[in-house]
């Protein structure tokens, strides 16, 4: 969570601010993580609740409320939202199309709806390696992460691509997409988000085909700042509800 706040908080602040004035308003964080958003929309003096399914991330005296919430198969918190956001939260939900028009649903007239999500379906993602032996280690690790290993995790590698074409098919005004992308050099917050995914579904990618011996040599790779990957496009999509 550290490593995603760090690439991405200034992406999404900016764009939070982007849509007008937030004091008082009514602020619906999803899948709040580390609360990094959720403590920014509360200093700009929105009145902010915090959703996750785990909340032992969040801190004790967050200037927010917090709620233990489980998207799927409970009904959001009461009340018209103002805004609701959420961030890498709806690709690895399969019911994302179903939750998403209760989200609108439940914006009050004139409120915004800003979603936010990896599109992973990307290839050729390294910019820069010693070897292209090592350029098609990462492809190989990057093919079954997002061929095999997430789907079967209920993820889907392209939802994002989809959001801006729903949102306006759920009748959102405004609807407005920024793509988003930096470089990864190893050892970069970037960097160890690979480094996780690897170290929590190393079997699983294994099993998808991936030789240890690959999976140890892209973990060398994302220590060494020589290498830089193209980090995953960010699809940041807002709309807004009808007055």
């Amino acid at each position: 969570m550290s490593s995603l706040s760090a690439m991405l908080d200034g992406l999404t602040t900016r764009r939070l601010a982007s849509i007008g004035p937030l004091p008082g308003r009514r602020c619906l964080e999803l899948g709040a993580g580390g609360g990094s958003v959720a403590g920014w929309l509360a200093a700009q003096g929105a009145d902010v609740t915090a959703t996750d399914i785990n909340v032992r991330h969040l801190p004790g005296d967050a200037p927010y409320r917090v709620l233990r919430h489980d998207l799927v198969n409970e009904p959001l918190p009461p009340g018209e939202w103002d805004l609701i956001h959420s961030r890498l939260l709806l690709l690895h939900l399969p019911q994302r199309e179903e939750i998403v028009r209760r989200l609108v649903a439940a914006l009050a007239p004139g409120g915004v709806l800003l979603l936010e999500d990896f599109e992973t379906t990307y290839g050729k993602g390294v910019l820069r390696a010693a070897t292209g032996k090592d350029a098609e280690a990462y492809e190989q690790y990057h093919r079954a992460l997002i061929g095999t290993v997430l789907p079967a995790l209920g993820n889907d590698p392209a939802w994002a691509g989809r959001m801006h074409a729903y949102l306006v098919d759920l009748g959102l005004t405004d609807v407005d997409t920024e793509v988003h992308a930096r470089s990864w050099p190893g050892g970069s917050p970037g960097a160890g988000l690979i480094v996780a995914n690897i170290v929590q579904q190393r079997r699983a990618l294994v099993e998808a085909g991936v030789p240890d011996a690959v999976l140890d040599r892209v973990l060398e790779m994302m220590a060494d700042p020589g290498v830089v990957v193209r980090g995953h496009l960010v699809y940041s999509t807002l709309g807004r509800r009808r007055r």
